[in-house]
């Protein structure tokens, strides 16, 4: 008699799961979908790679302005992401950009001066990324800062005056070096229009 009350009792919890497992059949396969999202997450642990934070140093004169800046590593070394908006009535084309590293003694070394090509419409906005690398290693306790020297339309150039000394003093702490802006026609990308001579 106590064999069969205890074969009884092993017995029925059995029973209830094949019951739960019957009649409640949609909300065992609801429960599946907690697999598939650990499957995904190890996926792209394995392929995302992000590069380093970047600041930037930001030129509130310049027609552009940068909303982020980020660095995204490639099979040839680091490519320059950047958000960036347009706030005037005209088209830009092109920028020139400056990407240090600060280190801990707050020296800084020039990783990249550069030209790019874009095209952004009047007070558009887009994030793009530059297709040539630059290539250094990352270290511990440094610092990386990007600044914006120069900026072009078909029909102006916007320079930083002393781009490089009010980058030093931004390395250093000194945030009250504050760079000025000098607006000059652009001769080289400016449509050429004929002028017309009358004569009597």
């Amino acid at each position: 008699m106590l064999k069969f009350a205890m074969l009884l009792l092993i017995g029925v919890p059995f029973v209830a799961s094949e019951e739960v497992s019957r009649n409640d059949a949609t909300a065992q396969s609801q429960k599946r979908f907690f697999v598939a999202p650990l499957r995904r997450c190890v996926r792209n642990f394995f392929i995302q790679s992000s590069g380093p934070s970047v600041e930037v140093f930001q030129v509130l004169d310049l027609p552009l302005t940068i909303h982020d800046a980020s660095l995204v590593k490639s099979e040839r070394g680091y490519l320059v992401k950047l958000a960036v908006g347009n706030s005037s009535e005209v088209k830009l084309v092109g920028l020139r950009y400056s990407l240090v590293r600060i280190d801990s003694r707050n020296q800084m070394q020039l990783l990249a001066n550069r030209n790019e090509g874009f095209a952004l419409a009047a007070y558009a906005s887009k994030t793009m990324t530059f297709k040539t690398p630059v290539r250094f290693k990352p270290r511990d306790g440094e610092r990386l800062v990007l600044m914006v020297e120069q900026v072009v339309s078909p029909e102006w150039i916007w320079d930083v005056v002393k781009a490089k000394d009010a980058l030093e003093a931004y390395a250093r702490g000194d945030f009250s070096v504050m760079p000025t802006v000098m607006k000059m026609l652009n001769q080289v990308d400016a449509p050429f229009t004929p002028r017309v001579i009358y004569r009597p």
